[in-house]
């Protein structure tokens, strides 16, 4: 699985294979099971993760105890909580397996020190953190104030994996709807015409 990882490395066009091998040796592999945590809300954020085989959700629990889906991660994707990382405090969400992983992830500590020995990782870095803001504005964009069947035909048309492998549940929780909704929803739009 390393070469996934080293295979994305590469095609950021940003390291040598001498930078990519080296940096490769800072992470280590761990497989989740579905259900297990990667990071727990409310405890320091220590790792940050490149995801190789399974897929992960983000989540905060409400006052109810409910949890609020607040993005999913997959093959190819770097996940962690980002602010929380960086400034070394605790996590505000939770991020837990959907699906059994596999998940090269590196401590901060290791991540400093690998920053500071390949120096053009901080363009792969600046990408990531650029992608997950702009995940995150698309996301305000696409599904803030919009009706439940326009939030799953957005998804329907532009973010196929949820719909494939996220459960009703946790994907309501993402749109921002209940799980009714969204089930009346999938049945509008997925209705037989009738002649």
């Amino acid at each position: 699985m390393t070469d996934v990882f080293e295979n994305y490395l590469s095609l950021t066009g940003r390291l040598s294979a001498e930078e990519i091998n080296f940096s490769v040796r800072f992470f280590e592999p761990i497989h989740l099971k579905k259900g297990d945590f990667f990071i727990h809300e409310n405890e320091p954020c220590q790792y940050i993760g490149f995801i190789t085989c399974g897929a992960v959700k983000a989540y905060a629990l409400d006052k109810e105890g409910r949890e609020n889906v607040t993005c999913f991660k997959f093959e190819n994707e770097f996940v962690t909580s980002f602010l929380e990382f960086v400034t070394q405090e605790k996590s505000k969400r939770s991020i837990r397996a959907i699906e059994d992983c596999i998940i090269y992830r590196i401590s901060y500590s290791d991540y400093l020190q690998l920053l500071g020995q390949v120096a053009a990782l901080n363009g792969v870095i600046k990408s990531v953190m650029e992608q997950e803001y702009s995940q995150k504005e698309l996301y305000l964009l696409n599904y803030n104030n919009r009706s439940a069947v326009d939030k799953y035909l957005h998804v329907l048309s532009n973010e196929q994996k949820l719909v494939q492998r996220v459960t009703t549940q946790d994907l309501a929780s993402y749109l921002g709807i209940t799980q009714r909704s969204l089930t009346r929803a999938k049945g509008q739009i997925h209705k037989p015409n009738v002649l």
